[in-house]
């Protein structure tokens, strides 16, 4: 049973023997990159690069729906690549416009 599933990725039209397959198998290496930053401080992100990534991620997400063969390894990608765009662009937001106020001391006039 193993073999024939092997088998049957192996000969499938988006499978190894394809760029289709290692393609979006490479671009994980983004996608793990971007994890990573996680931890990295918020003022170091890009905006350019995170909105990069986000697009990048939602667009072709879709064209990885209505291609034929279907390519769930792009798909998939993808999603994760909008996510983790999605996740560092509200981190750099949220720094540069909300935590100045939480920074600044409250004032009392009397």
């Amino acid at each position: 049973m193993a073999s024939s599933k092997l088998q049957a990725l192996w000969n499938h039209p988006a499978g190894p023997k394809t760029i289709h397959f290692w393609a979006p198998t490479f671009k994980w290496g983004i996608s793990i990159a971007n994890v990573a930053d996680f931890s990295k401080p918020p003022e170091n992100l890009s905006y350019p690069q995170q909105v990069a990534v986000t697009c990048t991620g939602i667009i072709w997400s879709r064209y990885s729906t209505v291609i034929t063969p279907k390519n769930w390894n792009l798909f998939s990608v993808n999603i994760v690549m909008a996510g983790t765009g999605l996740y560092q662009l509200a981190r750099k937001i949220q720094h540069d416009h909300f935590a100045e106020a939480k920074a600044e001391p409250a004032v009392v006039k009397e």
